[in-house]
């Protein structure tokens, strides 16, 4: 089908070029990315001193905290390159709304993990139905509904665009989640910021190298998954345009 193939299209000028400078980087990023984690890793178990109250239960939030802003971040690109999508129709912005959702998507499900854990050692609950982890289940539901709806896409292109306004609408839940606390009076925990326990300087050091840490992390994700997304569609470029009997094109 013309449309299909039209759809599956990467822009001639870009890819090879593309594809070699991802090549180039990821490595180099990704061994970064290892190097700060462990540090981290390090930093949290040696470092960072045992909250008295909660004990060394208080330590995920080194992980929470930091994949909080990854799922912020990620979610962000995904809506941008939505957007751009929306109004451009450009396969590289298509390419990065996917790219970025599923990234969003995996670090919204260590929040989502992370917390219930951390709230048990706090609240002796696993689950509770306060605004800010209700409001980041939503987000989840989005995240997913947009991964689901850009794999169906692959059959159905109008999906894409369904796709794009899933993201947007989980960029507008971004704000809720962050002052679902000071709005509607929560139990989550604020630690940070007006009203928050504070931190000492063992910890604020912990959480600004787990910080920088996680997003060197999750922009070597987007990376590799981006490169994913770009060869998929070469992928089925060249296949749309092999002549019958020659799937692989040559």
């Amino acid at each position: 089908m013309p449309g299909a193939a039209a759809r599956g299209a990467v822009p001639r000028g870009c890819g090879l070029t593309e594809r070699i400078a991802l090549e180039r980087w990821i490595p180099r990023l990704a061994a970064v990315a290892g190097v700060a984690v462990v540090a981290t890793v390090g930093l949290i178990w040696r470092y960072a001193p045992v909250e008295a109250v909660t004990g060394l239960s208080q330590k995920i939030f080194y992980f929470h905290v930091p994949s909080a802003w990854a799922m912020y971040a990620a979610t962000g690109l995904c809506a941008v390159a939505s957007t751009v999508y929306l109004v451009t129709n450009g396969e590289r912005a298509e390419a990065l709304a996917a790219a970025a959702g599923s990234v969003a998507l995996l670090f919204c499900t260590v929040v989502l993990v992370t917390g219930p854990i951390w709230a048990r050692a706090a609240w002796n609950v696993w689950w509770r139905w306060e605004p800010r982890l209700t409001t980041v289940l939503v987000l989840g539901f989005l995240l997913a509904g947009h991964a689901v709806l850009r794999r169906a896409a692959e059959r159905t292109p109008r999906l894409s665009r369904f796709a794009a306004a899933l993201a947007i609408l989980a960029l507008i839940d971004l704000p809720i989640i962050h002052l679902a606390v000071r709005k509607w009076r929560g139990n989550h925990p604020t630690v940070l910021g007006a009203g928050g326990g504070g931190v000492t300087t063992e910890m604020a050091v912990t959480l600004g190298v787990a910080l920088v840490a996680f997003t060197l992390l999750a922009f070597v994700l987007l990376l590799l998954r981006y490169r994913l997304e770009t060869a998929r569609r070469e992928l089925a470029r060249r296949l749309a345009v092999a002549p019958p009997g020659n799937p692989g094109g040559t």
